[in-house]
């Protein structure tokens, strides 16, 4: 099942994707709630009944003129309000690269538990424009991942339990301005302005019991479910990135498990798996350049046409747009002289 938010009347609205419909949740069933934050929060008796009005959907016991088309509507993040956002570090290819291009040895500490960053959920948003200051075109990067969407409160949740806390699975798109972030980070404390402006999902959210037929087992020695779904991301027109979810070293449900360590986690709380093998320029370009010296280098520019694509999660398209301002906390560092 396929769950989408858009705007109608002036509010998010959740509803149900079928075939290019979109069929409202409180249309549908008198107990559906209309949003997807109170979806989430009352999962278990929601869910059941969202999936059967699914099944009369599909079984043409629900008239198509139900629904709406959804193209021409605003779509929002699946989650527009999400009550959190963390970003894992999962897939080894990428973390291996990124080091090796850096010139640095692969981090014994990635094999022993999985890591993540908090970054700014009010900041989350779906298809369409994505609003970019002068600064964050200093080396402007997509990242292609996945993410998953915490459905029941819970707190110290061990792994082997863990994959019934997620309510499914959607795109991830970290956008990064690298300039930003790596200055920062010379102060071993981040990421933070170079990742708090956009982090885009979308443009639904699938459930897992849609996912069932690509389940994979996790890699040796982990635990949780995992998924053999292809991933591309194409600037554009021109693909740029490919990779595969099932190449994920840490499950979700591992990182759900260390994130809930002595804390609560709530349902509406977002997790990104990190960045694909290939995922973003960073690495792309380090590859290339310590391939070739003379290798150049590849950004996101104002105009620019971003579409990640995971299969059976959709397409998620944005475009990079300039605010009007030349407003620069580059130009605006102290004791420069």
């Amino acid at each position: 099942m396929k769950l989408v938010s858009y705007v109608r009347d002036g509010h998010d609205q959740l509803a149900i994707y079928v075939d290019g419909y979109l069929y409202n949740t409180d249309q549908l069933h008198p107990e559906l709630p209309s949003s997807m934050g109170m979806f989430l929060n009352f999962w278990d008796d929601y869910y059941p009944v969202a999936l059967s009005c699914h099944k009369a959907i599909t079984d043409k016991r629900t008239s198509a003129t139900q629904g709406i088309p959804a193209e021409g509507e605003q779509i929002l993040a699946p989650v527009p309000f999400p009550s959190s956002c963390r970003d894992g570090y999962a897939f080894r290819q990428h973390v291996e690269a990124a080091r090796r291009n850096r010139g640095v040895g692969m981090i014994p500490e990635f094999d022993q538990y999985p890591i993540f960053y908090f970054t700014n959920h009010h900041s989350i948003q779906g298809p369409g424009p994505v609003s970019c200051m002068p600064d964050h075109f200093e080396k402007l990067d997509f990242e292609l991942e996945a993410a998953i969407v915490v459905c029941r409160s819970g707190r110290n949740i061990r792994a082997d339990e863990a994959d019934e806390y997620i309510g499914g699975l959607m795109i991830m798109n970290d956008i990064s301005a690298r300039r930003l972030q790596m200055e920062e980070m010379l102060l071993n404390l981040g990421p933070a302005k170079g990742k708090d402006f956009s982090t885009v999902i979308g443009p639904w959210l699938v459930t897992l019991d849609e996912l069932e037929p690509f389940e994979i087992p996790a890699k040796e020695g982990h635990t949780g479910k995992n998924w053999n779904l292809p991933m591309t991301c194409k600037v554009n027109g021109i693909q740029v990135s490919a990779g595969n979810l099932g190449d994920m070293e840490w499950t979700f449900a591992e990182i759900i498990e260390r994130a809930s360590y002595g804390v609560n986690l709530f349902p509406g709380d977002v997790i990104g798996s990190g960045t694909v093998g290939t995922g973003c320029f960073l690495e792309l370009n380090g590859t290339g350049k310590l391939n070739d010296p003379n290798y150049q280098e590849q950004w996101l520019n104002e105009g620019d046409e971003v579409v990640c694509e995971i299969e059976q999660l959709g397409l998620l398209k944005n475009t990079i747009e300039r605010e009007n301002s030349d407003f620069s906390l580059l130009k605006i560092k102290k004791n420069m002289g």
